[in-house]
């Protein structure tokens, strides 16, 4: 099963640089490590936006949760980086209940 609305998934370009790039965040400077590494760089974010959407829709859902706050999805694949090598990674999106 594909994404739904994959044509909708986007990161907030916040949650890409104050987040998933950034040394300084306690929770994120290990996943910022790991993207660094194969080239990503907060000063063009909209690469890695550009990769995650692609990965949303070059992969097949793996995993789904109903959580009180929407459904959570987890896609495992290759992610193009800007270093040209494809890590295999986990992205987790979550769809908040519409209504």
């Amino acid at each position: 099963m594909k994404l739904p609305n994959v044509d909708q998934a986007l990161v907030p370009p916040e949650k890409i640089k104050d987040y998933l790039l950034s040394l300084a965040h306690e929770k994120g400077r290990g996943k910022a490590l790991f993207l660094l590494h194969f080239g990503f760089s907060v000063a063009k974010w909209e690469e890695l936006a550009q990769s995650l959407a692609r990965h949303a829709h070059d992969h097949e859902v793996t995993k789904s949760e109903v959580t009180r706050f929407g459904t959570r999805y987890v896609l495992e694949g290759s992610l193009q980086t800007p270093s040209g090598r494809t890590p295999q990674v986990r992205v987790v999106w979550f769809v908040p209940e519409s209504g």
